[in-house]
């Protein structure tokens, strides 16, 4: 089969590899249908994820036919159609049966594109199959059930969820690419008072008002601190979550925060960031950090099902899976083409 292998920072290639085979009882073979490209394999590219080594496959999200199962799986069938989720859970060890799969012990957690190889390829193994894996509800297309295998649920978990929104709040979401978005998308479904999205590109400040943004603020011409300062009677922003992952992004999300607020980092931060605890302190602000726990994608799952939330409303470009290279130059390049999240599936046409 065909598949994405890493071979070192900046170096990739679109090559022939074994087909993957069910090696515990609890495996599933998926064939993928529809795969994408993450914020998180692009940090990878950089080097910035040392626990990827040479030879790795790439990718942790897809959308896909079950093709084999081990004796153990219960739920999942072959022929079914499936979410393989960005996260592994073994449900037996003590974070997972605490309901933070993405520290699971049992062999689980970001394992996929990580520690195991992924998804960006014509099939993959999945461990655990019946906790990391779900049924693909009638009604939903491969685009929008892609979008919950990791991005939806990193910004409403790890952003909206850990920054504690509240209705009533202002919150600011700094970097407004794919992971900001879905924190827009997800704060939205709490009721704030406004929503602020900083970014230094217009194009995708364009993309966050119609994500649900209500001030955007391009932090390359404009001065953010003022203006947040300026909506919030000089307090500051209620939560801020941080979706880039530099670490003046960080900085900024901590300056932007009021007394009592949160500050929630979603980023994949490759370099040392500095925590002015000195000015932090007696602010009674609240930082979190976290991976994904991907708990919140059966409540995702229903809510993009209603259509309460428009999962499909990330896609932009579409490949074919043999298309991969080019999709990681257009996607790598957001900044120009405009990609917020790209699609490669078995039989797409190419959309530039």
């Amino acid at each position: 089969m065909k598949a994405l292998v890493y071979h070192g920072p900046d170096t990739k290639a679109w090559e022939d590899v074994p087909k993957p085979r069910v090696q515990a009882d609890t495996d599933a073979v998926v064939r993928v249908d529809a795969t994408t490209i993450c914020g998180t394999d692009l940090h990878i590219m950089k080097g910035d994820v040392p626990a990827v080594t040479d030879g790795r496959i790439l990718g942790h999200e897809a959308v896909g036919t079950v093709e084999s199962v081990g004796t153990g799986v219960k739920n999942a069938k072959v022929g079914d159609r499936v979410l393989v989720s960005c996260i592994t859970a073994c449900a037996a060890c003590r974070f997972c049966r605490e309901g933070r799969p993405g520290q699971c012990l049992g062999g689980g957690g970001w394992i996929l594109g990580h520690e195991i190889d992924g998804t960006q390829a014509e099939y993959v193994r999945v461990p655990f199959a019946d906790t990391s894996t779900y049924p693909a509800p009638a009604g939903i297309e491969d685009e929008a059930l892609l979008m919950l295998a990791d991005i939806l649920p990193t910004g409403y978990e790890v952003g909206v969820l850990n920054g504690h929104v509240r209705p009533g709040d202002v919150v600011v979401v700094v970097g407004a690419g794919p992971i900001g978005l879905s924190a827009i998308m997800g704060a939205r479904l709490f009721s704030p008072s406004h929503i602020v999205a900083i970014d230094m590109a217009d194009s995708r400040l364009l993309a966050a008002k119609q994500f649900g943004a209500d001030v955007t603020i391009n932090n390359s011409t404009d001065d953010a601190l003022a203006i947040v300062r300026e909506l919030t009677g000089g307090l500051g922003a209620d939560v801020t979550i941080e979706a880039v992952g530099v670490p003046a992004t960080f900085e900024l999300a901590t300056e932007l925060v009021r007394p009592g607020g949160h500050v929630a980092n979603i980023g994949v931060h490759g370099t040392p960031v500095t925590l002015h605890l000195e000015t932090l302190w007696i602010k009674d602000v609240t930082i979190t950090t976290g991976l994904v726990d991907a708990t919140s994608t059966p409540t995702l799952l229903r809510l993009a099902t209603s259509k309460q939330i428009a999962a499909d409303q990330f896609v932009t470009h579409r490949f074919a899976l043999d298309d991969m290279i080019e999709a990681y130059d257009v996607f790598g390049r957001a900044a120009d083409t405009g990609a917020l999240k790209i699609v490669l599936s078995r039989s797409a046409s190419t959309e530039r």
